[in-house]
């Protein structure tokens, strides 16, 4: 018989470690974890980013006292195309509060932005808004409508 022909018998299990069960437990009171520290606290797990006490990197790394968030630097629109105008009769003075009126837009202090999807057949004045694309422009003084 040699060592490499060893078999173990059928019946034969290994019990798992009963750890951490009071008097009961097989390594006495500490189950194995030691004696206070942050791993012997119940249901600790090291996250991914656990640095072992040192300062984390998101700390220890110079912060930029004139940064802005971008979404503090951008406005963001309301969107209306030209042809959603051709509800409004000829030279009718066009602005946000008629716009909100006619569900056009979410809010009557939003910026609006009009573009030149579709075609415009009326002639309209427009008033207290922000921006105009450049085909939306052209069609409109293609109109002889105005922008104040």
């Amino acid at each position: 018989m040699l060592l490499h022909e060893l078999k173990r018998s059928k019946c034969y299990k290994d019990s798992k470690k009963r750890l951490g069960r009071w008097n009961a437990s097989w390594k006495w009171n500490y189950s194995t974890k030691g004696l206070k520290w942050q791993r012997a606290r119940s249901g600790w797990a090291k996250p991914i980013w656990f640095e072992w006490g040192q300062t984390p990197l998101t700390m220890r790394i110079p912060k930029l006292k004139w940064f802005k968030r971008y979404y503090k630097l951008v406005t963001n629109y309301d969107v209306v195309n030209v042809w959603d105008l051709n509800s409004f009769r000829a030279w009718t003075t066009v602005t946000k509060e008629k716009l909100f009126e006619v569900n056009l837009i979410s809010s009557d202090t939003v910026a609006v932005k009009i573009l030149g999807n579709g075609k415009l057949e009326k002639k309209l004045k427009f008033e207290w808004i922000e921006k105009f694309s450049k085909t939306a422009e052209e069609q409109i003084k293609a109109q002889e409508g105005e922008i104040v």
